[in-house]
């Protein structure tokens, strides 16, 4: 039986490598479709928590629909990348990181194409989601595939499909998101467009993996570059004593040719801090000078300095000096109500607050312990936030605005408050600092 058939006889296994943010939910949704699912991944914690302990790892996650798609046989995990022929179509869901110098680290998906290739056969399916700059399918997979005496196309189907996960979004689901996909030949684009329809409700199909890589990037440089643009307004408004959510709430009410963007102390999640510069990499082969989006950039990078600086001004005008003063940093991941810790300010701002010889910990039950982080080595755990411990700080830091935090308690009991997301927008008070 052929992929085609397999596929419409839902007959077919899926393959998922890397069972982070992305490749779990995505193993779930095949697997709770009755799809036949192996998640690879090289954590072993990862794995025995899927296949021992039947639960998630991942806060949003439900550990009810990993038991359940275990216990149906739908969902297995394994650290064997000699499985791979077990599945017909596999899906790589590994992350791409930036070097120290702000390059592209392609070593994730290089190494992930290279075990592929060992083990590609006639009738693979593969199916790359980490966000990318343009060429890397054809550029990367197809030469290491077809290197193996295989033809695109026809003994194997290649395309790109970047993933549009966005971690707790009670509006939308990983089934629910359109997905965009761009294959190497048609013969590509329509065994993808079959498979990925088995779960997602609607597939975008576009003309070249290129272009399905480019729009990846383009959505991400569009936020990063208007979140820039509200981080640089913040700055200048708060000069002439304007309060940048008023304004953003005000400009909100136009019902048309405005889209609102809020800002905040630094950019975090693995796609808008990291996808811009993919793309400003790449231009330079081109010998084009991406300018616009290496400003945003710059800007957004900078904003965990200019928090810093608030809460400088803030303690100094309450007769403190940063040096030894005890300060509290409320939420840990990068977005309210996650667990997620990829790139989020709030570590920049322990590290730079701690460099001024400030002692800081931070409240966070999403994160009760800071693990050991590609950039970070915090030996902290989170602290409960109640009366008696809040008011032990010289100052509180909202970096992070959970839902569950208590803001009248904190409000109440903190000496002093600096806000960088307006949580505290309907309290008053010389207490209260926006940053």
């Amino acid at each position: 039986m052929n992929l085609k058939e397999k596929v419409k006889q839902n007959k077919f296994t899926v393959g998922i490598i890397g069972l982070g943010y992305v490749g779990l939910p995505l193993a779930l949704e095949f697997a709770n479709k009755g799809i036949k699912v192996i998640g690879f991944d090289l954590d072993e914690f990862k794995i025995n928590k899927i296949l021992k302990e039947k639960k998630s790892y991942i806060k949003h996650i439900p550990s009810a629909k990993i038991k359940s798609a275990v216990e149906r046989k739908t969902l297995t995990a394994t650290t064997n990348f000699a499985k791979l022929p077990d599945a017909d179509a596999l899906i790589i869901c590994v992350p791409t990181p930036l070097n120290a110098n702000r390059e592209p680290d392609m070593s994730y998906v290089v190494n992930t194409a290279e075990i592929i290739g060992k083990y590609i056969r006639k009738g693979h399916f593969v199916s790359l989601e980490s966000t990318t700059y343009p060429g890397t399918t054809d550029e990367i997979l197809l030469k290491i595939f077809e290197s193996k005496g295989l033809k695109v196309g026809k003994d194997f189907y290649l395309c790109f499909s970047p993933e549009r996960e966005d971690p707790n979004n009670e509006k939308y689901s990983t089934a629910t998101i359109p997905k965009v996909l761009g294959g190497v030949t048609k013969e590509c684009v329509e065994i993808g467009k079959m498979i990925y329809e088995k779960v997602i409700v609607k597939i975008v199909t576009v003309s070249s993996t290129k272009a399905a890589e480019s729009s990846k990037l383009l959505e991400n440089i569009f936020r990063s570059i208007n979140i820039a643009m509200v981080n640089e307004l913040k700055m200048v408004f708060d000069k002439m004593g304007i309060d940048i959510w008023e304004v953003i709430e005000a400009a909100s009410t136009k019902p048309f040719g405005f889209t609102p963007f809020y800002p905040g102390p630094g950019l975090g999640g693995h796609c808008i801090p990291i996808d811009p510069f993919y793309l400003t990499w790449k231009a330079r082969e081109y010998e084009i000078s991406t300018k616009f989006i290496e400003l945003a950039g710059e800007i957004n990078t900078a904003m965990p300095e200019y928090v810093v600086n608030k809460v400088y001004h803030a303690l100094n005008e309450n007769k403190k000096c940063i040096k030894g003063s005890k300060i509290l940093l409320l939420g840990l991941s990068y977005k309210k109500d996650i667990d997620d810790l990829r790139e989020s300010p709030s570590l920049k701002l322990i590290e730079l607050l701690q460099d001024e010889g400030a002692v800081v910990d931070y409240s966070d039950d999403y994160v009760t312990t800071i693990p050991k982080l590609r950039k970070y080595e915090f030996n902290k755990k989170s602290v409960l936030i109640n009366k008696k411990n809040i008011a032990r700080y010289d100052l509180v830091l909202l970096s992070t605005d959970h839902t569950y935090f208590d803001y009248n308690l904190i409000f109440a009991n903190a000496k002093i408050i600096v806000d960088t997301r307006n949580a505290f927008k309907k309290f008053k008070g010389k207490k209260l600092y926006k940053a």
